[in-house]
């Protein structure tokens, strides 16, 4: 029997390598088999990578011998894949899940994208998860949590959506989670709280919102906190790190914080940065601040906060920036802060500080930017030539009331990059060592009382700086500088860009040599004394896009080498004496946005081709003496926003196409000689504000559908040949009579100082009226006597008889005055002044009988066949005045 046994451990023995490799393949299979799924669903890599070479990632080899595998020595298990910066495309396949020893997984800074697959939580080993910077989408999955061994878990800078999973709070073994830069939304989830392992939290730049969980300043390894760029609330613990002392940053900027700071910060050792800007912060910057040993930027700008600089900031010896931009901090800057002899960055822009700048603040040597513009800063600045601030490269002083002169030492800070004393009151001259400064970039005197340097124009500042290489932008406007332009000035730096020298009082004539600078994007001379004409060199100002020369004594004509500014995009000249025309190659600057040449004296037409700039937004030709009309296939300028035509002697219609011109709001016409109709499709300038087609010649009805327009506010039509009803509606409702005097056709609402309109049945009824009170009187008097006459001529003995009596005569003239009352009397205007029927047929009668006893007066024998020639005239008038009563 123990033979037996024996022999049974010998074979166990002598099979068991063989079951253990059995097994060891089958398991090397699986995780062969994913990896090839994996890289099934890659469907881009770069050619040059190890990844594409030849027999990579191929079953004929090992693939622990594939690029960015790992595997285990004894087990030969895949352990850890990273495929970092290769430049992949494709998706992740829901296989890699089948990786059951995988501890590590990077695919970082590929192009990965898709949704990342849940089956990822079965990865139950798995303690490092990078996938950052890749175009992952979709939400978090919330099952996750069960990789429970996970460490490090970044998916910072992808397109992930949806909330932050609460289950993320059950991974107790988790140190560092970064998910910022992507768009996740809702709030942190108070879960994160219970991570007591965490490290660091890093939920920047996404749109999380909420309360953020005071439980999370509970952690105790916490040492960076990071959730800028959210839209998240709440107040810090006034005892910031009582029980996080191990906290080292704290990043909340661009949030909605609120309340006080912290007063108490007793335990923060450790802390060495404090980014609280951009939230809505109050009371004042708290003295505990001066405990922070460590501290080294401090940013406090955009907030609410009030009182003062406190001087125990000057114990922070190892505090680098301090930026408290943007505030109500009043006071005085602390005389002690020269003691910072770490500090580079000092930032108070926009406060309420007063006083001087402490002479001493110029002697930190590692200050690299002095930011202390709008303030109430006053007095003069350090004059002390021993400053050097060998390291300052940012000096931004405007919008102070600094006083006296430019200091010398400038030209000691060699280093300066950018220098800012615009709107002060310095005065004197602009130092000619200033051109000492080697680096600087810019430099803005703008807004003082600054003059140029008295003697040779040809030394003064803008000389100087023709050493400066690196020169990019020279303002000196609003200054008294009483200087001509140097032709030094081709010497300046290649690479200037903008030159804003308007109302310099700069004399003289613009120097040839100015069109050397072929980097100057912009040139603004506006409001000087410059004479003679524009330098024909111009054409060498090739990346020029804005130039303002208006406001000058410039003549001559406008030179046709501007044409070949293909990136002009505004040009001024306007008030000048310039004349001539208009060059046709102005239709060669394609992207002219800007064109003002009013108050000039130009003449000719408007070149056609001017109509063709399709991205022209404001025009201003007013104030010439330009002819021509208006072409009827002008170009629809959709981008128009201002246009100004007045004053000129342009004739013909005005153009429908400017109705078409949909983001028009200025238009003026005014004192040309425009005739025809106002077009109708001004009524679809739906953003028309101010229209003026004032002393014109005008005519027709002014269009209803202005009354449509709902921005118009200034309307001017008058002195015009306009006619018919003055539109009520819309717009009509603010106008005046001034908007309309001097068209003596107009009618409509009397407050426009116009007759009212009257309507067709208006006009019918007066007709009515006329005929009645004086026509048919007339008529009706005339039938009446014409039918008296034909009665009486039937009747020879009555005609003769007539005639033969002047005393019938006489009666025969009061028969016909009685007549005419009667027609006058049955045709009154109102029907409750004319006579009743009864009276009329009353005074019918009486005229009658007169008559009969007119005939019986000259006959004892009436003669009965004339009195029944005098009956039947009777009924024939009785019937037609009643017809007329009527």
């Amino acid at each position: 029997m123990p033979s037996i046994l024996l022999l049974l451990l010998l074979a166990f023995l002598l099979v068991q390598p063989c079951i253990s490799h059995l097994s060891q393949s089958s398991n090397n299979f699986t995780d062969q088999s994913a990896l090839i799924a994996f890289k099934s669903k890659i469907t881009f890599a770069p050619n040059d990578t190890a990844f594409t070479a030849a027999g990579n990632w191929s079953t004929t080899t090992n693939f622990c011998e594939w690029f960015g595998v790992s595997c285990s020595r004894r087990r030969q298990r895949f352990t850890a894949l990273n495929l970092s910066y290769v430049g992949l495309h494709g998706t992740i396949s829901p296989l890699i899940s089948n990786l059951s020893f995988l501890v590590s997984l990077d695919l970082s800074n590929n192009s990965f994208y898709g949704f990342l697959p849940h089956e990822i939580s079965r990865l139950h080993r798995l303690r490092v998860l990078t996938l950052q910077f890749n175009l992952l989408e979709g939400s978090i999955p919330p099952t996750i949590h069960n990789c429970q061994k996970l460490e490090y878990l970044s998916l910072r800078n992808n397109k992930l959506s949806g909330g932050i999973p609460k289950e993320l709070g059950m991974l107790p073994m988790l140190r560092e989670l970064h998910l910022h830069s992507n768009s996740l939304i809702g709030a942190i989830p108070w879960s994160l709280g219970n991570m007591s392992s965490l490290k660091i939290l890093n939920l920047q730049f996404n749109n999380l919102t909420g309360t953020f969980p005071r439980d999370i300043f509970n952690l105790s390894f916490i040492t960076v906190i990071a959730i800028t760029k959210n839209h998240i609330s709440g107040t810090l613990p006034m005892n910031l790190c009582k029980h996080c002392p191990n906290l080292q940053r704290l990043y909340i900027s661009f949030n909605e914080f609120s309340g006080k700071l912290p007063s108490q910060f007793n335990h923060c050792r450790e802390i060495l940065l404090l980014s609280l800007s951009l939230n809505k912060f109050s009371g004042n910057i708290p003295k505990g601040l001066g405990s922070l040993e460590k501290l080294e930027f401090i940013t406090l700008s955009i907030n609410n906060l009030t009182g003062n600089i406190p001087p125990i900031i000057s114990n922070l010896s190892m505090l680098q920036e301090f930026n408290i931009d943007y505030n109500n901090i009043e006071g005085s800057i602390p005389s002690d802060l020269w003691r910072l002899p770490n500090l580079t960055v000092l930032g108070a822009y926009e406060n309420d500080l007063t006083g001087t700048i402490p002479q001493n603040i110029f002697n930190i040597t590692s200050l690299k930017k002095l930011h202390l513009a709008a303030n109430s800063f006053s007095g003069d600045l350090p004059l002390d030539t021993r400053i050097s601030c060998p390291n300052l490269e940012i000096l931004a002083l405007f919008s102070n009331k600094f006083s006296g002169r430019i200091p010398s030492y400038l030209s000691n800070c060699s280093n300066l990059i950018e220098v800012d004393f615009s709107r002060n009151f310095l005065s004197g001259p602009i130092p000619i060592s200033l051109g000492n400064l080697k680096f600087i970039k810019i430099l803005r005197l703008a807004y003082n009382q600054l003059t140029g340097e008295p003697g040779d124009q040809e030394h003064s500042f803008l000389t100087s700086l023709a050493s400066g290489r690196f020169l990019e932008e020279i303002t000196t406007s609003l200054n008294p500088l009483n200087i001509s332009i140097p032709d030094a000035i081709e010497n300046l730096s290649d690479s200037l860009q903008y030159i804003f020298a308007d109302e310099c009082q700069i004399k003289g004539q613009i120097p040839m040599g100015i069109g050397s600078l072929k980097n100057l994007n912009l040139l603004d001379l506006w409001g000087n004394s410059l004479t003679g004409k524009i330098p024909s060199t111009f054409v060498g100002l090739e990346s020029l896009q804005r130039l303002y020369l208006d406001e000058n004594k410039i003549e001559g004509f406008i030179p046709k080498q501007l044409c070949k500014l293909k990136n002009l995009g505004e040009l001024g000249l306007s008030n000048n004496n310039i004349f001539g025309s208009i060059p046709n190659c102005i239709g060669n600057l394609n992207l002219l946005q800007k064109l003002y040449l009013s108050h000039n004296r130009l003449t000719s037409s408007i070149p056609l081709n001017l109509w063709s700039l399709k991205n022209l937004i404001f025009l201003n030709l007013s104030l010439n003496s330009l002819v021509g009309s208006l072409p009827p296939n002008m170009t629809k300028l959709v981008a128009m926003v201002s246009m100004d035509l007045s004053c000129n002697q342009i004739t013909g219609n005005i153009s429908s196409i400017i109705g078409t011109f949909e983001s028009l709001s200025y238009l003026n016409l005014s004192k040309n000689l425009f005739q025809g109709d106002i077009p109708q499709s001004f009524g679809q300038l739906k953003g028309l504000e101010k229209l003026d087609l004032s002393y014109n010649n005008l005519s027709g009805e002014i269009p209803k559908s202005l009354g449509a327009l709902p921005y118009l506010n200034y309307l001017n039509l008058s002195f015009n040949d306009l006619s018919g009803e003055i539109p009520s509606g819309g717009p009509f409702a603010n106008f005046t009579r001034k908007s309309f005097l001097g068209n003596e056709a107009l009618c409509g609402n009397p407050i426009f100082g116009v007759p009212p309109c009257t309507s067709p049945s208006s006009r019918g009824l007066k007709v009515k009226q006329l005929l009645l009170k004086y026509i048919v009187p007339i008529i009706a008097s005339f039938i009446i006597f014409a039918s008296l006459v034909i009665m009486l001529r039937r009747h020879p003995r009555c005609n003769i008889h007539i005639l033969e009596d002047g005393r019938d005569v006489i009666f025969m003239q009061t028969i016909l005055s009685s007549i005419f009352e009667l027609g006058l009397r049955c045709s009154e205007e109102l029907p409750d002044q004319r006579l009743d029927i009864k009276d009329v047929v009353a005074k019918v009668n009486k005229i009658k009988l007169a008559l009969l006893g007119n005939r019986n007066r000259d006959s004892d024998d009436p003669n009965f066949e004339n009195e029944l020639s005098i009956r039947k005239a009777h009924h024939c008038i009785l019937p037609f005045v009643v017809c007329i009563y009527k």
